[in-house]
């Protein structure tokens, strides 16, 4: 095992996910209150929004932020195309259950992008700021194409498409997310000394609090599945490297550094399980929940946790590091 490898492995935000697993698995009573859970989720989603704005606001804008703008926004309206064509071929799921779990697949899980940030950083290798307003951006494209992908199927009640798209644009991740990195864009690196040893302190002590809880939902919710293949199964863990692997050979092609080159990775290989289930419910209430959230939630994101974000570090690393292929 390698250096890097060690040091993910090693981390306190990856073990603090372990013993949630553990715990959960050994049916111990270990539990994080939910109103605490959330006030850690908007905590996280509030300091990387303000991290990322501080650091734009010291870089500035240029072009090789606006490709990976690009990149990330047609990533996510393309690959739901790619998850939906497996899902119903190899997956064998019907037209509106493969668009349901299709656009949590184009989407991005904000833990697993903050967790990859941390691991990064102590690689070494921390991404630009920027990837924050990419990570933002990518959230609901892929909405948009799972829903035009079933909606042909739906059936029932149809939700208003105002409500709908309210739901996508104004969910309370794009608001904080973006408004916290607009805060910091604004104010500065001079603004954020004010708040930063709040945000910055406690930061990865909370990110492991949130982590075990998170290792505990997934567990639980894993041993409770009731519509989960081992084709679907499969798929859960394919789509990310294959996601991954798109991504990071994007960010290196449109010359991004190391750190956001794998970051780029990581959010296409990742998977909503917060914003676009809230979407799904609200427009797909006929799709099987138990299906997007089992495969989102309790396979994709401890695979990225543990395995998929060192993966990709390290072809980032082989790419764009020193000596890597593509310099």
């Amino acid at each position: 095992m390698d250096a890097a490898a060690l040091q993910t492995f090693t981390s306190p935000v990856v073990l603090f996910f372990v013993l949630g697993l553990f715990a959960a698995f050994a049916r111990s009573d270990l539990a994080i209150p939910e109103a605490l859970a959330k006030g850690m989720s908007l905590y996280l989603m509030a300091a990387i929004g303000l991290k990322g704005g501080v650091a734009v606001s010291k870089s500035g804008l240029d072009s090789t932020i606006g490709l990976a703008l690009l990149a990330g926004i047609a990533a996510s309206f393309l690959m739901p195309l790619i998850a939906f064509a497996v899902l119903k071929g190899f997956g064998k799921l019907d037209r509106l259950n493969s668009g349901a779990v299709a656009a949590h697949y184009g989407s991005v899980s904000v833990v697993t992008f903050v967790t990859a940030v941390e691991i990064y950083e102590a690689q070494s290798m921390p991404p630009g700021g920027f990837m924050v307003a990419v990570m933002a951006a990518m959230e609901t494209p892929a909405i948009l194409t799972g829903l035009l992908l079933a909606r042909s199927a739906a059936s029932g009640e149809k939700r208003p498409a105002g409500e709908m798209f309210h739901e996508v644009f104004f969910n309370a991740s794009v608001v904080l997310l973006l408004g916290a990195f607009a805060i910091g864009a604004v104010s500065g690196a001079s603004g954020f000394e004010d708040v930063s040893p709040f945000f910055e302190a406690g930061f990865k002590g909370v990110l492991c609090l949130f982590l075990l809880d998170m290792g505990l939902i997934a567990a639980r919710r894993i041993m409770d599945a009731k519509s989960l293949t081992w084709r679907l199964a499969v798929i859960a863990i394919a789509i990310p490297l294959l996601n991954g692997a798109i991504g990071t050979f994007a960010g290196a092609a449109i010359g991004l550094d190391v750190g956001s080159t794998a970051a780029l990775g990581v959010l296409c290989g990742s998977a909503s399980y917060i914003a676009v289930p809230a979407a799904m419910r609200l427009a797909l209430p006929e799709a099987d929940a138990g299906i997007y959230l089992t495969m989102s939630l309790s396979i994709t994101f401890p695979f990225n946790i543990l395995i998929n974000i060192g993966l990709i570090g390290a072809v980032a690393n082989a790419l764009v590091g020193p000596g890597g292929m593509m310099l």
